[in-house]
């Protein structure tokens, strides 16, 4: 039997958690409308009753703020979280009329303030119903919902840290390894190439590649590895692996 769907527009929201995801989702919902409170961990279940709850808690507190609603036995209106890895199953616990939905927002969050407006958002559901109230808060939130099936939730949340995060620790290994070539203020002289690097990549894909590895310069190559070796051994390995992997990529004709 279909879940009925509660109307998020004219429901409260409850957000459970007041870190940065949890300020910054609790401050866009309440810019696009929507009532909405903020509770901590140690919230009042009661507030919960006939609400639309989401859980903006760290994905190995779920189980945990889950079991205290439904050991309370109030009975929020539709029950959420915005995990990305954590499946629906976390949720079930929770009986409420209009099921259980996912929200990711796939936007780095780095403080409470952080603005979400035109970030795409991941939004599933145990049913329409739920996948509505999903895609309507989404869109309140001013994010762009889009589907992803249960089962591809982790390889969906690789992708995103793959993009994300990585990025983040490859130029910070990269402006250390400049740091020990001389160069002051390594961030801000690569800022610019990994800026235009990025927009290169997401106008043309594959085909913004460029460089010695792609270009086949076997010598510049190796002149690297020695370099590497000798004045930083420890990011021999992350060359080697990035190299291997840029070379398979131009292999396959992206680069010209």
């Amino acid at each position: 039997m279909e879940q009925a769907r509660p109307k998020s527009s004219g429901d409260r929201v409850v957000v459970i958690g007041t870190g940065r995801l949890g300020g910054s989702v609790a401050r866009s919902l309440d810019a696009g409308g929507v009532e909405t409170e903020m509770a901590g961990r140690d919230f009042d279940p009661g507030l919960l009753q006939g609400r639309i709850v989401l859980l903006c808690v760290p994905d190995d507190e779920i189980a945990a703020v889950v079991s205290r609603i439904a050991d309370s036995g109030s009975v929020p209106a539709a029950i959420g979280h915005t995990s990305g890895a954590t499946g629906l199953e976390a949720l079930v616990a929770v009986d409420c009329p209009g099921g259980a939905f996912s929200l990711h927002p796939l936007q780095t969050v780095p403080d409470p303030a952080t603005d979400l407006v035109g970030a795409p958002a991941a939004i599933a559901g145990t049913g329409q119903g739920a996948i509505a109230v999903a895609r309507e808060l989404t869109e309140r939130l001013g994010m762009v919902p889009f589907e992803v099936e249960e089962e591809a939730r982790a390889l969906y949340h690789a992708a995103a840290s793959i993009a994300s995060n990585f990025l983040v620790t490859l130029e910070q290994e990269a402006a250390e390894l400049m740091a020990r070539s001389g160069v002051e203020e390594p961030r801000e002289i690569l800022a610019p190439l990994v800026r235009r690097s990025l927009e290169n990549w997401v106008e043309r894909g594959p085909e913004a590649l460029t460089g010695p590895v792609a270009r086949g310069d076997s010598e510049t190559v190796e002149r690297h590895r020695a370099a590497i070796a000798e004045r930083a051994p420890d990011l021999l390995e992350l060359y080697e692996v990035m190299a291997r992997y840029t070379e398979k990529l131009s292999s396959r004709g992206a680069v010209r």
